[in-house]
């Protein structure tokens, strides 16, 4: 075990809230189809709010934070937020779509010393990026950002979304990153819209390109492991917990309210109204969260995957249970491994149901002509 899954287990364990996302700001300009995010302020917090509530998160232990949004730019302070962060000794991390981020930004990042810069970006092929985002020209402002950030010797990641429109295109993307000199990840999970609005799903690539991804040796490591079958689980791995949230890592919105996780939208109080510290050690909600055992989950509990399973609680959640399975994460399970899951076999399925992609929105792949 490295020391830091040791502090991260230890801080687990405590019940201290180690880790912190906070948005600053739902605004962007980006229109991305797959963002969950209402785009108009409705009244986010001032600077003084925040930096008050960054001196509470540090009271509290906490130590890694990211910034994230929206776009954090779309904020005139927000350089001086992460420098205020700093001054309070946080590892910080900044997700951003970097187009707004010039070389005296890079370089103000660098003065900083941010940890890690994760940019968002869809596809090597520009129409594909700038359809997706609904800004003329914005691949090419992102990549010259990344350009500017590696220049400065900043940790980079680019980081890609994988959906329908662009299924294709991770392989491109991957060899743009190494061809930049930056970190790559990919992410297929598509999640509902923050206020419920599941049209946004449809957009998720059918479960039978999952096996591609997870069988991918340039994606996955350790792969014979990672898709090997699960194992039967033991009675101390379901008195176990699925997932960080609300243990020792929770998320906080540019109105102040906190939740367990940013993909976890269960309302457990407002740092505008009461401490931080009351919130997370007092809340019926995140006590309700931690209180959750894997032998509590009322199907997962008895399925061969839960100790292996991603499973989400947030997006169980928003299913309609955080008790209960996430179909996003049991279809995961399923491609990785070949094994039906409990859900899956209660329902009949011998492998998961396609989801409907009827609705999906409409995405011309063509140049995004420039307003005149």
């Amino acid at each position: 075990m490295t020391l830091m899954s040791e502090v991260g287990q230890k801080a687990f364990d405590l019940g201290v809230p180690l880790a912190v996302h906070m948005d600053v700001t739902y605004r962007c300009n980006e229109r991305c189809v797959h963002c969950y995010l209402d785009h108009d302020d409705h009244g986010e917090m001032t600077t003084a709010e925040i930096t008050d509530a960054l001196d509470q998160l540090a009271d509290a232990g906490v130590f890694f934070l990211t910034f994230s949004g929206g776009e954090v730019f779309m904020r005139r302070d927000f350089l001086e937020i992460v420098e205020y962060a700093r001054r309070l000794m946080f590892n910080v991390k900044i997700k951003t779509n970097a187009v707004m981020i010039h070389e005296q930004e890079a370089r103000r990042i660098r003065e900083l010393d941010v940890d890690t810069i994760q940019i968002s970006v869809y596809s090597h092929r520009p129409e594909v990026h700038d359809a997706i985002t609904k800004l003329p020209h914005s691949f090419e402002r992102t990549i010259n950002a990344v350009r500017f950030l590696r220049d400065q010797g900043l940790r980079v990641t680019i980081a890609n979304v994988l959906m329908t429109v662009n299924s294709a295109d991770h392989s491109g993307v991957q060899k743009l990153a190494a061809e930049l000199g930056v970190n790559y990840t990919l992410d297929p999970t598509i999640t509902p819209m923050m206020d419920g609005d599941t049209s946004v799903l449809a957009l998720r690539i059918p479960g039978e390109e999952l096996p591609s991804i997870f069988r991918n040796p340039a994606l996955v490591d350790n792969q014979e492991e990672f898709c090997a079958p699960p194992k039967p689980p033991s009675e101390k791995d379901l008195e176990g917990y699925s997932c960080s949230a609300g243990h020792s890592f929770c998320y906080i919105s540019p109105y102040g309210d906190v939740f367990p996780c940013v993909q976890f939208p269960l309302p457990t109080g407002n740092i505008r109204q009461q401490k931080f510290l009351d919130i997370w050690n007092f809340s019926p909600q995140m006590k309700e969260v931690r209180s959750i055992q894997a032998k509590d989950l009322t199907v997962c509990s008895s399925c061969s995957h839960v100790t292996s399973c991603s499973r989400c609680p947030g997006l169980a959640y928003m299913e309609g249970s955080m008790r209960g399975p996430s179909t996003t994460d049991c279809e995961k399970s399923f491609y990785r491994t070949g094994v039906p899951t409990a859900n899956m076999l209660r329902q009949g399925l011998s492998k998961p149901r396609s989801l409907a992609r009827s609705g999906a929105p409409l995405i011309q792949i063509q140049p995004v002509a420039a307003p005149a």
